[in-house]
């Protein structure tokens, strides 16, 4: 039988504390607020019980963050998309950012596994002066114990409407593309970290943002398989390719950490859940 699960979370800014209120139907689950910063800033854990999805399964996040709330939200493990039988499976998260609010959407990997047919979308609206660090972590198969995505289709969709939008389609049985010096090489893991603003970003927090990044990358053992670009006046991309997650994850964790320092002035207070 498949599953259903929605969850509805809302950051707002209440005697300069970010609070969160939320609401869920289904095995969908935000663990108890905590504040690692101080007040202002809400760190959450979303939580999906079953630990994965099948053919048919949905998971329908909406979140919004109003005026002068910043909330951060991590997840305690990847996002597993099982054997499907030929039925899609969806995981969808649709946010809005207002005016002077920020969001930093910081789930870990979504796993593809072999013969799956699964969508991870995305989908960010920012308001003028909304701020938003996201990353999207996609990994094929379980290379260490030798499971390939030899078959099965997995699409990643992340957006910002009217900004941004990329959207990958990959084919288990496309061999060529996935070996190819011009699409993933081999590699298992590909991510993305995203650095975008509701307006155009000031040039001089561009050029921070970008020499601070690279300054990591250069340092990091995945130097020949990441680069960093402000392919948009309102979006700095990040991008890395690796055999397995953890390098991939390893290098986004720095840069956010930096980001944060650079354009931001917070210090890099990582999620409790990541060290656990």
């Amino acid at each position: 039988m498949a599953w259903h699960a929605e969850l509805k979370l809302d950051y707002t800014s209440e005697s300069q504390r970010t609070v969160a209120r939320h609401s869920h139907q289904g095995p969908l689950r935000i663990l108890k607020s905590l504040y690692p910063e101080g007040d202002s800033i809400c760190h959450n854990v979303l939580v999906h019980p079953p630990g994965g999805l099948v053919g048919g399964d949905t998971i329908d996040i909406q979140v919004s963050v109003a005026t002068g709330a910043h909330g951060l939200v991590s997840t305690p493990g990847a996002t597993r998309f099982y054997k499907s039988g030929g039925h899609p499976a969806l995981q969808q998260v649709v946010a809005h950012v207002s005016d002077q609010a920020r969001l930093e959407w910081l789930p870990l990997e979504a796993i593809a596994y072999n013969d799956c047919e699964a969508t991870n979308r995305a989908v960010f609206h920012l308001a003028p002066n909304a701020e938003l660090i996201t990353w999207d972590v996609t990994a094929l198969g379980l290379p260490s114990s030798d499971q390939s995505f030899k078959q099965g289709h997995f699409q990643q969709h992340l957006e910002i409407p009217g900004v941004w939008l990329e959207r990958g389609n990959i084919q288990g049985n496309d061999a060529r593309w996935l070996n190819s010096p011009l699409g993933l090489a081999g590699q298992k893991c590909f991510a993305s970290l995203v650095f975008a603003c509701g307006s155009p970003i000031a040039p001089e927090r561009v050029e921070r943002a970008l020499e601070a990044a690279r300054s990591l990358i250069e340092a990091n053992p995945l130097k020949l398989q990441a680069g960093i670009t402000c392919a948009h006046p309102q979006v700095i991309v990040m991008r890395v390719m690796s055999p397995l997650v953890e390098p991939s994850m390893d290098l986004l964790k720095q840069v956010w950490a930096c980001w944060r320092h650079t354009l931001w002035q917070l210090p890099s207070e990582p999620p409790r859940i990541w060290s656990v």
